[in-house]
């Protein structure tokens, strides 16, 4: 069991930190300290949520209603253009740091439907949470020591940049700081959504859906 967990540890480690979209919106909230543990918490009940169902065979489900990805592929491209246009803009036109921030911060409310948007309009999550890291636990010996280590990874990373992008909040107080912050979300934003748009990186049989 402690070897399954430990593989589903770092295989959902190693997938949960490429997806740029749900780190870059957490980290920029902990930076700023704005409800950025609610954010976190939420990703890590996402990935727990579709983890347990794409052991449990929804994945099974989703392959058999292709339409429905391709819905969510182009959701999730528009929704992560707008975030890039909205950090690029805000590097461009620059802001008062930390201390003194010229808008007025999100609320709870909006917090959490942003952090919902991040996560289930990118069909990664799904591609990574239904079907690669299941697929990966069906092999092991314990599927349930393999769930227990891919949860523990999301717990662990999101609780890292919850807690590390608060801890830097003091060394971010200069506006060059923010225009430096806001134009590495925006162009990762904009990388992610190029890819989605374009297939690349999602496995052959996803991608060519049409």
């Amino acid at each position: 069991m402690l070897e399954s967990y430990l593989t589903g540890l770092v295989v959902s480690g190693g997938i949960i930190m490429a997806i740029g979209a749900q780190n870059a919106y957490v980290l920029g909230l902990a930076v700023r300290r704005q409800h950025h543990w609610w954010s976190a918490g939420l990703c890590m009940t996402s990935d727990l949520l579709l983890l347990s169902a794409g052991m449990l065979g929804i994945s099974a489900l989703l392959l058999a209603v292709p339409q429905a990805m391709e819905v969510m592929r182009w959701a999730g491209v528009l929704f992560l253009g707008w975030l890039a246009a909205q950090a690029l803009w805000r590097a461009v036109s620059g802001r008062r740091g930390l201390d003194g921030e010229a808008q007025a911060p999100p609320g709870r409310r909006r917090v959490i439907l942003a952090t919902l948007a991040v996560t289930l309009l990118n069909p990664q999550v799904y591609l990574d949470t239904l079907l690669l890291i299941p697929a990966v636990g069906a092999q092991q010996s314990s599927t349930a020591g393999f769930l227990a280590g891919a949860g523990s990874a999301s717990i662990l990373w999101f609780s890292l940049l919850a807690w590390g992008g608060a801890a830097l909040a003091p060394w971010l107080k200069r506006p060059v700081a923010w225009r430096a912050i806001d134009g590495a979300i925006g162009v990762m934003m904009a990388a992610i959504a190029i890819q989605l748009a374009s297939g690349t990186g999602m496995p052959a049989a996803m991608a060519g859906i049409s």
